[in-house]
């Protein structure tokens, strides 16, 4: 019944609609828009299916353009998604798009092939190329938002709605919104804006909309992690926590033994809490911290945002707590939109400048997923709890180093050594041995174990981290790849040492030598695959 009303609404709100389409059903919902399934009658008498994105009324008109753009001008090829229409009444708008029937990411995850790894892969970084050729930054790179018809081999990449440009971008509407975020952080004032056609926006309108997609695309907890991104198609619910709490490895019951931060900028430490919080409680532990993120550089990093007292000396740079004048600055504003469990670290350390190796991040968290057979791989309620998931397959001191290369000091109290990725996927996995495996031998083989907490829907209580995990009990004997007969391998017994290289150059924490699309086409790992 509310799905119906939502069309009736959708046809009152556009009804140049009604003499072209047929709505069916909402096929999808998120935080900026609803998609729809739909049906065009062709002049050749044939029906065509179409995807109808009706964009909320409160989106921005430079943000509805912006996005507009980057579908026709790269889309429609290489995987790339394109559009065909666009209906517009007053403040709807309504983009239509080729509809591409497709699987739920989370159903197929353990039933794909390795080839099919590999061709899943190799499409999703050509789509990759082609958005970056033209300078876009889709900010949100996960499975949901690369289509795939596993019959077919179609694929197809979409959602812009969070994208943005390159310094160099192609696409002249990314050049202006960015533009006007810089205007907005460094003033003010509040000049108009002319973007041709008679239309002009206020310049605090960027401003508003990065605050919206930060704050509505922030993390969730698990009752609305469903509804941070729009999905087309009935692949939305690999997002639910229903399927969230059978596959993920890290998970908000696993870190609860850690305090949560509300100042991001300044310098913190990881936390042992005297008993476990709940997570409902967490919000109330605000003060606490889990690593600091700060700003380096020569002078500047002693230097106080306008606003605040000048010249104040600050004790607490590169140590494990927060002085009073650090407490009193001005938090650093920089882009973070996104999904949770796909933000590179440069985003989750708020890196002001961000290129489209986040996007090479975020498809190296999709290619952990596909190996390990886990997904989703990381899930953490705040920034810093993130980086710190992060920092327990990549390493500590290793995500140290990375930080500085780009301006950042991260403190952290625990050494933390780095996961062989082939190991830690194959026991994930469970090729290794026809044996089944708790979560304790998973990680077994390391005097100073990583702290990789076990499974969500096994609650375990590290101690602290970069310690032995206590873990309670063993994975449920159905659950998931732990347990695999050679007769269903599909050539997960012959993974070549070229998947994980590549692996580890897509989880690069220096975004600056981070691999690029074009150069993860020519990896070897596709060696044998054509363009």
């Amino acid at each position: 019944t509310g799905v119906k009303k939502d069309i009736e609404k959708l046809y009152e709100a556009v009804p140049q609609l009604v003499n072209v389409f047929k709505i069916k059903e909402k096929i999808g919902e998120g935080t900026f828009s609803s998609v729809y399934l739909a049906t065009a009658q062709l002049q050749t008498g044939f029906e065509e299916k179409m995807a109808l994105k009706h964009l909320i009324p409160t989106s921005h008109p430079l943000r509805i353009a912006a996005e507009l753009q980057c579908l026709t001008v790269a889309g429609g090829q290489d995987n790339v998604m394109g559009v065909k229409y666009c209906f517009r009444k007053n403040d709807h708008v309504v983009i239509v798009m080729p509809y591409l029937e497709h699987e739920s990411f989370l159903d197929i995850l353990n039933s794909l092939s390795f080839k099919e790894v590999r061709e899943y892969m190799f499409n999703l970084f050509k789509a990759l190329r082609r958005i970056h050729h033209f300078g876009i930054v889709h900010r949100d790179v996960k499975p949901s938002n690369f289509l795939y018809n596993r019959q077919l081999k179609k694929y197809a990449l979409v959602d812009f709605g969070l994208a943005q440009g390159t310094p160099d971008t192609k696409i002249e509407l990314l050049k202006t919104a960015h533009s006007e975020d810089q205007q907005e952080s460094c003033s003010q004032n509040n000049p108009i804006v002319a973007l041709g056609n008679g239309l002009s926006v206020s310049d605090t309108a960027p401003k508003q909309i990065a605050q919206q997609s930060a704050s509505k695309a922030a993390d969730r907890r698990s009752s609305s992690l469903s509804k941070v991104q729009i999905k087309q198609g009935r692949g939305a619910k690999e997002d639910s926590v229903h399927h969230s709490v059978q596959r993920s490895v890290f998970g908000e019951r696993n870190f609860n033994v850690y305090s949560s931060t509300s100042q991001e900028n300044s310098s913190t430490k990881l936390i042992k809490q005297a008993k476990v919080i709940d997570v409902s409680s967490r919000k109330l532990v605000t003060k606490k911290k889990i690593i600091s993120t700060k700003t380096v550089s020569n002078g500047a990093a002693r230097k106080v945002a306008s606003g605040c007292l000048l010249n104040l000396p600050c004790d607490c740079y590169a140590t494990d707590r927060v002085c009073s004048v650090c407490l009193s600055r001005r938090q650093q504003v920089a882009p973070r939109a996104g999904t949770p469990g796909f933000r590179a670290p440069e985003v989750l350390t708020k890196c002001p400048t961000q290129t489209t190796a986040i996007d090479m991040w975020s498809a190296g968290i999709i290619f952990l997923s596909l190996l390990s057979g886990r997904y989703p791989f990381f899930k953490a309620s705040d920034d810093l709890t993130a980086l710190a998931q992060i920092m327990t397959v990549r390493g500590s001191r290793e995500t140290i180093q990375a930080a500085r290369t780009f301006g950042k000091s991260v403190v952290c109290t625990q050494v933390v050594p780095t996961q062989n990725l082939r190991t830690l996927c194959e026991k994930l996995r469970g090729t290794n041995s026809g044996c089944k495996r708790s979560w304790g031998e998973v990680l077994s083989g390391s005097e100073n174990n990583s702290g990789l907490p076990c499974a969500v829907d096994k609650p375990c209580a590290p101690e602290t981290l970069g310690k032995q995990i206590q873990h309670q009990k063993s994975f449920q004997e159905g659950d998931g790849a732990l347990e695999m007969k050679a007769t269903d391998m599909k050539g997960w017994d012959q993974v070549p040492d070229e998947a994980y290289d590549l692996l580890d150059k897509l989880l690069d924490l220096n975004p600056a030598t981070r691999i690029t699309a074009k150069e993860a086409l020519l990896h070897p790992f596709f060696r044998d695959i054509s363009f």
